[in-house]
């Protein structure tokens, strides 16, 4: 099973294991990651918005329009950020790395 790590706010590294075609967000909830997802991955808040290590953004699928709108929301926004619901596990993302932000900015009210 491929698997992923997540850095939590505090630097600690998790290593999980990341079942194929689950979102970014779904894997951390299955783990009990601290990554919210107010909006349950129908890409209406930012609140899922986790920083991808450099070596892994260039081998995800482009962010749509509708993900970069929601981008432009999210708290601590970097080069390398997306949203954990649109990241779907592939066999090539195994050993995908992604950072939590230092907090997260709700701007849908949910």
């Amino acid at each position: 099973m491929p698997k992923m790590t997540f850095i939590s706010r505090d630097d600690r590294r998790e290593a999980v294991d990341a079942p194929l075609g689950l979102s970014v967000m779904e894997i951390a909830h299955r783990h009990g990651i601290e990554l919210e997802g107010a909006c349950e991955g129908s890409l209406a808040c930012s609140t899922c918005h986790v920083i991808v290590a450099p070596e892994w953004y260039e081998q995800l699928a482009d962010a749509t329009e509708e993900e970069e709108d929601m981008l432009d929301l999210a708290f601590g926004l970097s080069k390398t950020s997306r949203l954990g619901c649109q990241i779907r596990m592939t066999e090539s993302l195994d050993g995908l790395v992604v950072t939590l932000p230092a907090g997260t900015k709700n701007a849908q009210g949910k």
